[in-house]
Parts: structure tokens; sequence; C-alpha cells
């Protein structure tokens, strides 16, 4: 199988073309083709462009732990990256499909940046959904115990969960503590993306990922667009956004209604070919 890789901020993926699989991909496949040890090393695999009834372009987002993500802010601007590379797109906006839901991407001219209309972030319990006591609401500075200690969190979708926690300032070692435990609380039946959240002021913040499926991640897009709509709902930040993440930078555009618009860059690493025999025995 032959892939192409990229980075987003340190956030790596694989691209493979279905072609490339004509049996599907079983999940310890996944799971040693994304190793770093035994396999290629990857933050997960983009499989496609396939076909779509739904966009111009059909997307699979498969974890390293072989679970599939509704949707990656850094993988959609891989793939749209990809795309341009391979000449399947242009300048002009273009739709991909994932399990997430549609979204329009655009290149520049010169594939340096690349914007992603994430869509609408929703705080409802229903939609993200999270298990709460009481009636369905919007999950607000609500409490939280993870490893022994008591937090506050807001709960978050953007086609994907995520749990938010505020914090006076983050810490890669608290995130890596308490993130997974947070990743797999009860209060979340399909696990969540796990995000600490440092407002440095009204147009800048810092976070610590903890990535469903993935573990510590240095970057992120949907994980800032589900951070900074939480600021804004704090009252915290304004319209225009900068993310800090140790991997770098994303901007991020987010209106009264909280939809998200995510900028940032793509970075091409190479051609990959993986031998059959590193699937052996896996």
């Amino acid at each position: 199988m032959n892939f192409e890789k990229y980075h987003a901020l340190g956030n790596d993926y694989l691209v493979l073309e279905p072609s490339e699989c004509p049996q599907p991909l079983a999940e310890k496949e996944i799971i040693r083709i994304c190793h770093r040890n035994f396999g290629l090393g990857s933050d997960g695999i983009l499989l496609g462009p396939s076909s779509s009834t739904e966009a111009d372009f059909g997307l699979r987002i498969l974890n390293p732990d072989g679970s599939e993500a509704e949707k990656s802010g850094n993988g959609l601007r891989i793939f749209a990256r990809y795309l341009r590379d391979q000449g399947k797109v242009g300048v002009e906006p273009f739709t991909i499909h994932t399990l997430g839901g549609v979204v329009t991407c655009e290149v520049s001219s010169d594939a340096s940046v690349i914007s992603v209309e994430m869509g609408q972030v929703s705080f409802h319990s229903d939609e993200i959904p999270v298990n709460i006591e009481g009636d369905p609401r919007e999950v607000l500075d609500e409490p939280i115990e993870a490893a022994g200690r008591h937090l506050q969190y807001y709960a978050a979708t953007i086609g994907n969960p995520h749990c938010v926690v505020p914090v006076d300032k983050v810490d890669r070692v608290f995130a890596c503590e308490i993130g997974p435990t947070l990743e797999n609380h009860t209060n979340f039946p399909n696990r969540t993306n796990v995000q600490f959240l440092e407002v440095m002021d009204r147009n800048n913040i810092r976070i610590e990922i903890w990535e469903r499926g993935a573990g510590y991640t240095l970057a992120s897009g949907s994980s800032s667009s589900a951070a900074g709509a939480v600021a804004r709902k704090m009252g915290a930040c304004d319209e225009s956004i900068t993310v800090h993440m140790p991997g770098g930078n994303i901007q991020l555009l987010i209106d009264d209604e909280f939809n998200v618009t995510m900028t940032g860059p793509a970075t091409r690493v190479g051609s990959m070919t993986l031998d059959p025999e590193c699937l052996v025995g896996s």
C-alpha cells in the first residue's frame, strides 16, 4: 500500500486512496500501520477521496486505536492540501463529507494556508451527547471528578464530542494525567476529546489536548474550534482567536451563533510504501 504523509502543526496523518485498499482495513491493521515502532507511524489514516452524494469528496478518518473519528480539523486541512497536490481541486471552495457532516474547504494559491468552515458548535447535552442528571441542557461550567480531582468543565460538539476544562495555566503533565480519565468518563457514552484551556487575553488562548483514540496530541483543529467556542461562550474572548498549541498556532473566526472557520497550514512529509510483511501477525 502506498501512502502520502502530511502533518498539521505536528499532528501527522497518512493519506490512503481507496484504490490502494480494496479490502477494508481491520482494526488491528490500522493499529499496526499507525504504530511508530512497528508501522509507518501516524496520528491516524485519512481514507479517501471516495464518492459522496452529499459533498464533492468523501473521507473516512481512522484513529490509531482502530476507531473511526467523526471529524478532525487538522485531518481535513491535510486532506484538502492532498487534494490540491493531486490536482483534484484548485483555489475555489469545495466540500468534504465525513461522519461528522459536510465542511467547506479552501486552499490558498500557494497551498500554504487552508481554511475550513468547521460548522456550528453546540453545547447541548443531547447533541454531544453527555450523560447528565436532570433535564437536557447546555453543559456549561459543571462539576466533574477525574483521577481524584474535582474540576469544572464545558461540553461541546462540532461533529465530534469535546470536554473543555478551563485552567489558570495549561500543563502537559496535567493533561496526560487527567486526559485519559476524562476521555473515558461515564458522562461521555462515545468517549470524548479533552482540552485544557488557558485564556491569555480576548484574542488568544492556549490549550493542551488529549485526543480520543490518539492520546496526547501537539495540535488539533477540532479541539481548537471547541476550546475557542467555549472561550467565547464564557465571555472571555472575541470573534477572532489565535489558538496556541505545542505544535503551533491556528486562527479561528467564531461568530455569535458559534459557527467556526479555522485557518492554518498543512505540510507534506513524503511518500511511504507499506510492505505486506508489516501486517503479518498484526
